[in-house]
C-alpha cells in the first residue's frame, strides 16, 4: 500500500514509523546468518504481509503463526508455502479449509483430535523446554506422536520454545540454558521422528533445532536491543508533545499505543516517568515545547504493532509507503 503522505509531520499521532534502512538491514543480516529453511519467521512480531513478502524475497518463504488470523492472512497473500501455527486449538476448521500447506501444534489428545476433525493434515509435537507455558512433558511426546498417527495426522517433528532464555543478557547462560532446553527437545525428537526440530529465538546460539522462528530481529525492540545482537531498531512510535509543565511534558503516546509488558519504552535525551492511557510523561534534557514530534522506543515491539492498523515507512522524516498490519485479530 502505497501513502499519498510525504513528510512525517502530516501523521496523525501516534503512528508507528519504520526506518526503512533499518529494515533492509535487519532483513540482509538475518538471511546471511539463517539463510533458506534455517529462519522460520514469526509474523506475530509484525502481522504484515507486506513485510512477510520482503521476508520471502530474502529468501525465507517458510511461516510461524501465532493466529488462525494470521494464517489465513498469509494463504490469502500467496506465502502458503508452508505455515506453522504454533499455537494449540480446540477448533482448527478454518485451517483445514485453507488452500495452502498448514502445520499445527499439538500437546494433548484434546488438540490431536481437534486438529484432525478440522481437517489438518499435519502436525508438530509442542514439547515443554522450561517456559511453564504450552507443551508437553518431553517424556510424553512420542504417545502423543502415535496418537496423532493414529488419527491419520503426519507427524513432522517437535517444537519448543525456550521463551525463558531468550532474554537473558548474559549471552553465555543463554548458550548454557538453551542447550539445556534443547537436550530436552531433542530427546523428544528421537521419540518422535520426523524431520523438524523447531525453537524459538535463540537464533544467534542455537544449534540443535533444524529452525528457528525469530520474529522481532526484522523490527527490534529495546528488549531484544540490550542483547548486542546485529539488528537495528527499526519500530518507533511518533508522537506529539500536548502539554509543558516546568519539570516534565506529555506526548500523546500511551499504554493503548505500546507494549508494556517489557518496561517503559525510551525517548532520546529524555527520561520516562510513567505511562497512561493516552500518555507518556518524560522529563527532557532540553525543554520540549507543545507540538514538538519525538519519537518513542517500545520495548516489546511484538504488542505495540498489534495496537495499530499500519506501519509508515519513513527515510529521515519522508514517508515512502505505508503498510497494512493486515494480520490483527483472531
Amino acid at each position: 500500500m502505497t501513502t499519498t503522505r510525504r513528510h512525517v509531520e502530516d501523521l496523525q499521532t501516534p503512528a508507528l514509523l519504520v526506518d526503512a534502512a533499518a529494515v533492509e538491514h535487519n532483513l540482509t543480516a538475518m538471511a546471511t546468518a539463517l539463510p533458506g529453511r534455517r529462519l522460520r519467521p514469526h509474523v506475530k512480531a509484525h502481522k504484515s504481509t507486506a513485510l512477510a513478502h520482503r521476508q520471502a524475497a530474502a529468501g525465507h518463504r517458510t511461516f510461524t503463526c501465532a493466529t488462525i488470523r494470521e494464517v489465513e492472512g498469509l494463504a490469502a497473500a500467496g506465502l502458503g508455502d508452508d505455515l506453522l501455527l504454533a499455537n494449540e486449538v480446540l477448533d482448527a476448521r478454518r485451517l483445514g479449509r485453507l488452500d495452502a500447506r498448514v502445520t499445527v501444534a499439538v500437546d494433548s489428545e484434546a488438540t490431536i483430535v481437534a486438529a484432525a476433525a478440522g481437517g489438518v493434515r499435519e502436525v508438530v509435537i509442542d514439547v515443554n523446554v522450561g517456559l511453564p507455558r504450552c507443551g508437553c512433558h518431553p517424556d510424553d511426546a512420542g504417545r502423543l506422536a502415535d496418537l496423532a498417527r493414529s488419527r491419520r495426522l503426519t507427524v513432522r517433528g517437535v517444537m519448543g520454545y525456550e521463551g525463558h532464555v531468550v532474554g537473558l543478557a548474559d549471552r553465555a547462560a543463554r548458550v548454557q540454558l538453551t542447550a539445556h532446553a534443547m537436550q530436552l527437545l531433542l530427546a523428544a525428537h528421537a521419540a518422535v521422528g520426523g524431520d523438524l526440530v523447531s525453537a524459538g529465538g535463540t537464533y544467534d546460539c542455537n544449534v540443535w533445532a533444524t529452525e528457528i522462528q525469530a520474529g522481532s530481529y526484522v523490527l527490534m525492540d529495546t528488549a531484544y536491543a540490550r542483547l548486542g545482537l546485529p539488528f537495528r531498531q527499526a519500530l518507533s512510535v511518533l508522537a506529539t508533545v500536548i502539554s509543558v509543565s516546568p519539570a516534565y511534558a506529555v506526548a500523546d503516546c500511551g499504554l493503548k499505543a505500546l507494549g508494556m509488558d517489557h518496561g517503559n519504552p525510551t525517548i532520546d535525551a529524555a527520561e520516562v516517568l510513567f505511562c497512561s492511557d493516552e500518555h507518556i510523561t518524560f522529563v527532557p534534557e532540553v525543554p520540549s515545547r507543545v507540538g514538538e514530534r519525538i519519537r518513542v522506543w517500545p520495548a516489546h515491539v511484538d504488542p505495540t504493532v498489534a495496537y495499530h492498523e499500519r506501519l509508515y515507512v519513513v527515510s529521515g522524516d519522508q514517508v515512502v509507503d505505508a503498510w497494512a498490519v493486515d494480520l490483527r485479530g483472531w
